[in-house]
């Protein structure tokens, strides 16, 4: 079809990158959302060459829904857009299908056209009950109710930096024809920072932190992982809420470059036995007004009591948290202590076997890393699970604690298990997305081999929430 009469908004990176860390900036500053939303409204309106709004949500899973709207109709109904609930898994029962989208105008992020379409912008949106409030399987919503009242009553800011490990695949859609295939094919056999410049691990990176750093994410380093087409591009410290969102952007990034490239970008926990699994090393601490709460020069290995306190109350919920951490079935897979897996309930400097390091910090970068994340994980339940702990948890009485011989579980049933028995999980979820969540965990554990063995099963691939197939899910 000709384009020859059309005029969307194409826009190059550099002005890109500019818009987007003015917005994260204004974000970080807590502009007032008021003031934010008006000056978005008006910036749509004068914009012509703006045809639609890509507006996203998560699951109650983790996996990312988009929704596109006309521009002129999302000016006028910004307040009272609706989708149906009972088609997203996890969320409302047919009977009661009707949930409502808020639009969250802080986290507004202009995109490159050669990767997302000329033409659009993105939003992400607040999940909202029939009756107007916060709907409580919407974790994103709940993770930031959370973060604005630790800042309300405490003054605290919640900071987070992930390291999203990913591999990349020959093919499109790798994930979806393995049941016919049996196997990932490599594009490369490099590892650890090796790739030649221009061969097509190196260009996938090279490309997809180009599009990061468009997109305002203010990138670190980027490189091959030890595992073979094994990848990692890292960027900096966010606010939390903001944190969980570049997630679920730098997974979605990757999807599209790797497709528009002929490759599948795979977030599977382990999808080859032999070779390391790709995981999410979550990097946290707390700060109030510019003092980072986790940094004592002389405390033990240069964190403070605050920062142990966060740690010991973690360790002591590892086991009511591990399905949120760790939430399929492949994921089980990767707590492999041959493969520097962190599969034990300790904290340690050095270990990287132990659920949560303590990373060589400075007044400024002092962290704690939980490094048994899976980065299949949903962002907002995993960060909201970690900091509600560590803030709020209790501190079990077991001796030597930080060291004990504790180990997280290897296949997902005895997760499930500590997850529905979790008084603590009933507490920060509540009851009924306890059930539900431990419900679509089930379901996909049902469908799996009990006991993992030597090699990748289809269905745990097949009935992975990120490789979702609603018509392969109703065969049963």
């Amino acid at each position: 079809m000709s384009t020859e009469y059309r005029n969307f908004l194409a826009l190059p990176y550099e002005e890109l990158e500019e818009l987007n860390l003015q917005a994260k900036a204004d974000r970080l500053s807590r502009v007032s959302i008021d003031e934010i939303r008006e000056k978005r409204l008006k910036y749509l309106k004068d914009e012509k060459r703006i045809k639609a709004i890509t507006v996203l949500f998560t699951d109650l899973e983790g996996r990312l829904h988009l929704l596109d709207y006309d521009k002129k109709f999302l000016l006028g109904s910004y307040e009272n857009l609706t989708f149906d609930g009972s088609s997203i898994r996890g969320f409302t029962a047919q009977k009661e299908s009707d949930l409502r989208l808020g639009i969250d105008w802080s986290a507004f992020y202009w995109v490159p056209s050669d990767v997302f379409g000329n033409g659009k912008c993105l939003v992400f949106g607040t999940v909202i009950d029939k009756d107007g409030t916060a709907y409580s399987g919407d974790l994103r919503g709940v993770l930031k109710t959370y973060a604005d009242q630790l800042y309300k009553d405490k003054g605290y800011t919640l900071n987070a930096a992930n390291e999203i490990e990913g591999f990349l695949f020959a093919g499109k859609d790798a994930e979806r024809k393995y049941h016919e295939t049996t196997k990932f094919e490599f594009i490369n056999t490099g590892g650890y920072y090796h790739s030649l410049p221009l061969d097509p691990l190196r260009q996938f990176i090279d490309t997809a932190a180009e599009v990061q750093r468009a997109m305002g994410f203010q990138n670190e380093k980027d490189h091959p992982e030890v595992a073979p087409s094994q990848f990692e591009i890292n960027y900096g410290y966010g606010e939390v809420v903001a944190a969980a969102d570049q997630i679920q952007l730098y997974k979605l990034l990757a999807r599209q470059i790797a497709n528009n490239m002929g490759y599948t970008a795979s977030f599977l926990p382990k999808p080859v036995v032999g070779v390391n699994g790709s995981g999410m090393h979550t990097n946290v601490s707390i700060s109030k007004e510019k003092t980072n709460l986790f940094w004592d020069e002389k405390g033990q290995e240069k964190l403070s009591g605050f920062g142990w306190e966060f740690i010991d109350r973690i360790l002591t919920h590892a086991l009511d948290i591990c399905l949120i951490l760790n939430s399929s079935v492949n994921a089980y897979r990767r707590l492999d202590p041959h493969f520097e897996a962190p599969n034990q309930i300790k904290a340690s400097a050095t270990d990287r076997g132990s659920m949560v390091r303590v990373p060589i910090g400075n007044s400024r970068s002092m962290r704690v890393e939980v490094r048994s994340v899976g980065p299949d994980a949903n962002p907002y339940l995993a960060l909201y699970s970690i900091f509600k702990t560590g803030v709020d948890g209790t501190t079990a009485k077991i001796d030597n604690l930080r060291q004990a011989e504790r180990y997280l579980p290897d296949h997902i049933q005895a997760a499930i298990d500590d997850f529905k028995s979790s008084k603590w999980i009933a507490e920060i979820l509540g009851a009924d997305v306890q059930g539900r969540f431990a419900d679509l965990k089930q379901a996909a554990a049902n469908r799996c081999a009990r006991d993992l063995g030597t090699f990748v099963k289809a269905p745990e691939v097949q009935f992975h929430h990120e490789v979702y197939n609603q018509s392969l899910w109703n065969l049963f």
